[in-house]
């Protein structure tokens, strides 16, 4: 892999911001946006070289970490690796966005530096949106194992009462304000085609705790999502996460997402919906709290 110049920069003066060997454009695009990730990066990476579709590129634009992340990242060698530093840091909405701007790929996938695909993500999630000749799906999400620090499963997360298929935009939409969280999960359980990404526009964090529950609502106003109920990825959480998780306001964001929405006439929300997205959001901020205590090891 080729080094980096000391302002984030391949030598290639031509080509500034383009590390690796990529010779034609690759199916799948799958970026991690990172920041100080040195604990959990190299098996974000592992997991992503693991797949058993090969077809993709695999992003990793460091948010000008402090830390380790940028020799862990260049200890591996694989042309289909491109590494980006930026020369300072963009914050979480800026990186992600970086993200989008520099994937090649048909379809698009964000993967948090601390979380894993299962080495069947892609070429199942691939499988449904290449049937979908119509692309009158806006994503494919599938269920989620939950592990901690160590890599230890905890619990899992999917789409309640729900079986593999297709669920209608609204019903997701409708779903998810109603019980106050996000059914979709977390990016790295998610994929999207890049051209209805590009349409749809950039991630905006103006509800930081749900920029990718806030994403996957403008995405469903594109086309139905089709649901896998089987555990593709894993989402880590661990005890030292619990002042990002649960005492910065989590419930707050998600009531005011609530009411943004509720405000959109394309989201077509009703006022029952409203009310018992409120009443959730704080109940589910509760729920994890009790888990962080109690559960969690």
């Amino acid at each position: 892999m080729e080094r980096l110049d000391d302002k984030g920069r391949c030598g290639s003066a031509t080509s500034p911001y383009h590390c690796g060997a990529m010779t034609s454009t690759p199916l799948v695009s799958v970026c991690i946006p990172t920041y100080r990730g040195e604990a959990h990066i190299r098996a974000a990476i592992i997991s992503v070289l693991a797949q058993t579709l090969d077809d993709f590129e695999l992003i990793v634009v460091d948010d000008n970490s402090p830390d380790n992340t940028a020799a862990l990242v260049s200890s591996f060698v694989d042309p289909r690796i491109r590494f980006l530093r930026n020369p300072a840091n963009l914050g979480p909405e800026g990186n992600w966005n970086r993200c989008l701007h520099e994937a090649h790929g048909k379809y698009f996938k964000l993967l948090p530096h601390d979380d894993l695909l299962h080495p069947d993500c892609l070429r199942r999630q691939v499988e449904i949106l290449e049937a979908d000749s119509e692309s009158s799906l806006a994503l494919v999400f599938c269920a989620r194992q939950v592990i901690n620090a160590a890599g230890r499963q905890q619990t899992t997360r999917g789409f309640p009462h729900r079986r593999s298929g297709r669920i209608a935009a609204n019903e997701v939409i409708r779903a998810c304000l109603r019980r106050g969280t996000n059914l979709l999960g977390e990016p790295g359980g998610v994929l999207m085609r890049r051209e209805l990404a590009s349409r749809v526009g950039p991630f905006n964090a103006a509800f930081p705790y749900v920029i990718d529950l806030e994403y996957w609502f403008r995405l469903l106003l594109h086309g139905d999502a089709w649901y896998i109920d089987e555990t593709l990825a894993s989402f880590r959480v661990s005890r030292s996460q619990w002042s990002v998780v649960i005492g910065r306001g989590q419930s707050k964001d998600f009531s005011r997402f609530i009411d943004h929405v509720a405000s959109a006439p394309e989201y077509k929300v009703a006022p029952t919906d409203t009310v018992l997205g409120h009443g959730m959001a704080r109940f589910n901020q509760l729920l994890r709290l009790l888990y962080y205590r109690f559960v969690l090891k």
